[in-house]
């Protein structure tokens, strides 16, 4: 499965799916949940193996099992979500492993079904979606074939309920590393542009926030109306998060390079996303740093690195 995402091209503002299933028992009728998840995030998909069981954990994790000398925890998806599935239902179940944050994780889906190419401008934000239907479990929302919704589930937030992953927000001596001038920060997920805020608030930034790749081409021109021809000495660095609605990080980057306007100042992603593929795409699309979210030294390390290069 990894590799599929390299044959996006740059900018094209596009992602690829793994479309998957989960059944929920309804009264007498099973209802089908469409989901999602980006492929850049699929290590493979395989059959249910035989676990482990982990004595003391949440019941929604089904046990660990050895894959090619990795222990791989795993998830069972329909619990996570409190869904009621028909009995038998998991006999065919798959393991779709990911990987994020640099963490494998594995996580069982009642039925996999194909992977979808979709743009987008036609994933709409989670605030969107009823909060009665897993609201907080979901980071987008896009319509398929025959008017069906299909969701994108928020995966990471299983992670961190396991607390697998624990962003390493130990911060340095503030007075190690000063700078002035505007960060423009990109993210759609509140949580990720507060903690990056107050990263770079104690670098000295101010900090103008975007919650996707349109919303930061806005702020763009606002910011060019106040600064003119003398924004890059004042927007000192675009810190872009890959995966939001309406247009991703990489095709946002592709704009601003494309505009003679914005093309001199610095990019970087800063991304769950932790396959090889995407971080060339990152650089492809004119980047010069792409972080995985978050490890605040290296964080502060990068983001010095890249300001000074370009302090004229």
């Amino acid at each position: 499965m990894k590799g599929q995402g390299d044959i996006l091209k740059v900018g094209s503002n596009e992602m690829e799916l793994v479309d998957f299933r989960i059944f929920k028992r309804e009264g007498d009728g099973i209802y089908e949940g469409i989901y999602g998840v980006n492929v850049a995030k699929v290590r493979e998909i395989i059959r249910l193996p035989m676990l482990t069981e982990l004595p003391g954990t949440p019941s929604f994790i089904e046990g660990i099992f050895d894959l090619r000398g990795v222990v791989i925890p795993v998830v069972n998806l329909a619990k996570w979500m409190g869904v009621d599935a028909p009995d038998g239902i998991e006999r065919n179940a798959r393991v779709i492993i990911t990987e994020f944050n640099n963490i494998q994780i594995g996580f069982v889906v009642h039925e996999a079904k194909r992977i979808r190419r979709i743009n987008w401008k036609d994933i709409e934000p989670a605030s969107f979606i009823d909060s009665s239907v897993d609201g907080s479990k979901v980071t987008g929302v896009t319509r398929i074939e025959g008017d069906n919704v299909l969701l994108i589930l928020d995966l990471e937030s299983v992670v961190q309920e396991l607390g697998l992953y624990q962003p390493a927000t130990t911060v340095l001596n503030e007075h190690e590393i000063r700078f002035e001038g505007l960060v423009l920060l990109l993210d759609d997920s509140s949580t990720a542009r507060r903690i990056l805020k107050e990263a770079f608030e104690k670098m000295g930034f101010h900090v103008v926030e975007a919650s996707d790749g349109e919303h930061g081409l806005q702020l763009l021109e606002e910011l060019y109306e106040v600064h003119g021809a003398n924004i890059s000495h004042k927007l000192r660095l675009i810190a872009s998060d890959i995966e939001m609605p309406r247009m991703d990080g990489f095709h946002f980057a592709a704009r601003v390079k494309e505009d003679p306007r914005f093309k001199m100042i610095p990019i970087i992603f800063n991304s769950s996303i932790s396959d090889h593929f995407s971080e060339i795409r990152g650089k492809e699309a004119g980047a010069e740093a792409y972080l995985v979210k978050f490890d605040a030294n290296l964080f502060y390390d990068e983001v010095a690195r890249v300001v000074r290069a370009h302090i004229q």
